[in-house]
């Protein structure tokens, strides 16, 4: 496993908003860490990209392998990340069918949790 989510995805920033990947079971779980810094404003839709970014991670199967946001099913908020926020982002495989990987996804703060969402992912070269 590589700690640096640009080993994975070929986001950069400003769009990459994962920093760290600290656990990844590929295909069944993975957990980021997101520090929210003052200089950068954290919208909650932003929380859903960190979740559809580590799933990006998570359901990739082979170096370059592109993807692509496919549905946000569901997506609730609870909170706003504030500047100094450590953010923790979880996301499980739920279900696979072919190139499409439905996940579900959680942000929590502190033991605060931000937001939840369920998504489905298409991956693979297009």
């Amino acid at each position: 496993m590589k700690a640096d989510p640009t080993a994975y995805l070929p986001h950069r920033y400003p769009f990459l908003l994962l920093d760290r990947v600290v656990e990844l079971e590929a295909g069944v779980h993975a957990v980021a860490r997101v520090a929210v810094s003052s200089g950068r404003g954290f919208p909650q839709v932003l929380l859903v990209e960190c979740i559809a970014q580590l799933a990006g991670i998570l359901t990739i199967r082979e170096e370059g392998e592109g993807g692509f946001l496919a549905a946000i099913d569901r997506a609730e908020f609870s909170g706003t990340p504030l500047p100094g926020d450590l953010l923790s982002v979880s996301v499980r495989v739920v279900k696979a069918f072919g190139r499409l990987f439905m996940v579900e996804g959680e942000v929590v703060c502190d033991s605060r949790t931000l937001a939840t969402a369920r998504l489905t992912l298409g991956v693979g070269r297009l």
